[in-house]
């Protein structure tokens, strides 16, 4: 008899605890100072009103910000013992993300802001990201240096470049926060799509609850 096994990247934090927020914030929070598990295929939903701490929990969790108390494990592995490598590793072959202020390089193209990713670690076709960009409204915007679209544009622009490679996690900040009913929609369709297709997590992190996002697990921070 064959037995198969999956393997699944968990991400855990115990009793992790931001040096610098109030403790009033800390107190009610769902997430600070708990035992949480986030496992592939999961999606979560985290609420975060202003000033307690949103954006500091995504760079947590993406390895940019360290000054915290507790324990963050990746794989079973402290993330404060990460190399420098380990965490280029986990960003190009586990974990994508959608940044709050976007990231983009204003004076390349928005093609080129897309295919950032391809270098690193190919995923789809050039014709998956004119597709990608056609199902969001922005095809026409390929070759347009990015720093002249909209800041809704530049987030489709974001969206569509966190999808260009391979993830077992995707970790968002505000991802629709400038774009309309209608094309926030078009984009999480765009979004759930591609973490099926990988057996993918996705952590959304939002001021209010996204009501077309169906999370398995709502938390607030």
């Amino acid at each position: 008899m064959l037995w198969f096994y999956i393997f699944t990247m968990p991400i855990v934090l115990q009793n992790i605890l931001p040096q610098h927020l109030e403790q009033e914030k800390i107190a009610s929070s769902a997430v600070w100072q708990q035992e949480i598990t986030f496992t592939e295929g999961e999606k979560i939903q985290i609420i975060a009103p202003s000033g307690s701490g949103k954006t500091t929990f995504v760079h947590f969790l993406y390895g940019l910000r360290n000054d915290f108390k507790g324990t963050l494990k990746i794989n079973n592995k402290n993330s404060n013992s990460f190399s420098a490598q380990d965490w280029a590793n986990f960003r190009a072959n586990d974990c994508s993300i959608i940044f709050q202020d976007l990231k983009l390089f204003s004076d390349q193209t928005v093609l080129q802001n897309i295919e950032i990713k391809q270098a690193l670690n190919p995923y789809h076709s050039i014709s998956k990201i004119k597709e990608m960009a056609e199902r969001l409204g922005i095809a026409n915007k390929l070759s347009q240096l990015a720093g002249t679209c909209s800041y809704g544009e530049q987030q489709r622009i974001a969206i569509i470049r966190a999808l260009q490679q391979p993830f077992k996690f995707i970790i968002m900040d505000e991802p629709f926060s400038h774009l309309d009913n209608a094309n926030s929609i078009l984009a999480m369709q765009l979004i759930q799509e591609a973490a099926a297709e990988r057996g993918a997590a996705i952590i959304l992190a939002d001021l209010e609850k996204v009501s077309f996002f169906n999370a398995d697990k709502t938390m607030h921070l």
